[in-house]
């Protein structure tokens, strides 16, 4: 049973050669796509692509509760959950990857809890493991990319992108990157006592930026080609973190206050 999972973000459809699909356990609705298992070296990694094979699902129609809840049932305690995002702030450029310490949830409508019939107040104080941060952190240094230690990642509904207004209220308000897909990724990892940290690559500016009128907008193009381009490295990153994490897996079972999600009705 692998211990540790990825949840592949845009363009990151893939991660493990010669890795063997396995059923998906769908008590919550199927997953976004079939869970696959594979090596990296001798450690077995259960991988499973966030938006679904060529990017089926948009963010805020992703089945996250089925999702987490898959990789939880074939046994994964640790997931690495990689994801594009836009710069809020001229020194985090494209191409530099945030290992996020923080979020601020900006969705809405999103199936984002397993308690719905029992009350289990599971605290999101510190919403990213920091064994699982710094095992990021580290990896992609090794990987001669630019990685900033911390940040809070501003997770929004999508599938638009931000107005000017949004984003410079975003950024006013500290905050360094938006996503679309870290809330309730990382709420519900917590809700099942999994550890769970990203590393959120950097492909574009958000709307521009204030002092730079050459620097337009992002597009939905733009993300997915940058992303692509940094494909291998975001790879390597990946398993320089697994290899560096699965001799010492860290323990996040305690968040869970001692309660089981309870199965939805059948």
């Amino acid at each position: 049973m692998p211990e540790i999972g990825v949840i592949g973000g845009s363009g990151l459809y893939s991660l493990l050669d010669d890795a063997v699909e396995v059923p998906g356990d769908d008590a919550f609705g199927p997953p976004s796509g079939p869970l696959t298992i594979g090596l990296v070296d001798d450690i077995e990694v259960a991988f499973l692509a966030r938006h679904g094979p060529g990017h089926r699902f948009p963010a805020h129609k992703v089945n996250y509760r089925a999702n987490l809840w898959a990789l939880r049932q074939a046994g994964v305690r640790a997931i690495f959950g990689p994801s594009a995002c836009g710069s809020l702030r001229p020194e985090l450029a494209p191409g530099h990857v945030v290992v996020c310490d923080q979020l601020v949830d900006r969705t809405s409508g999103r199936a984002d809890t397993y308690f719905d019939t029992v009350t289990n107040h599971v605290s999101l104080a510190d919403p990213y493991c920091e064994e699982l941060r710094q095992a990021l952190l580290q990896a992609a240094e090794a990987e001669g990319m630019t990685a900033h230690d911390g940040g809070t990642m501003t997770v929004i509904s999508g599938p638009r992108f931000s107005t000017r207004a949004e984003s410079r209220w975003f950024r006013d308000n500290g905050w360094d990157v938006v996503g679309m897909t870290q809330y309730p990724e990382a709420a519900l990892a917590a809700e099942l006592g999994i550890c769970y940290a990203t590393a959120a690559l950097v492909t574009d500016y958000d709307v521009g930026l204030d002092d730079d009128p050459n620097i337009e907008p992002v597009t939905q193009d733009e993300v997915f080609a940058f992303f692509a381009q940094n494909l291998d490295k975001m790879r390597a990153v990946l398993f320089g973190a697994i290899r560096a994490i699965a001799p010492n897996l860290p323990d996040c079972s305690d968040r869970t206050n001692g309660f089981d999600p309870p199965l939805p009705p059948s």
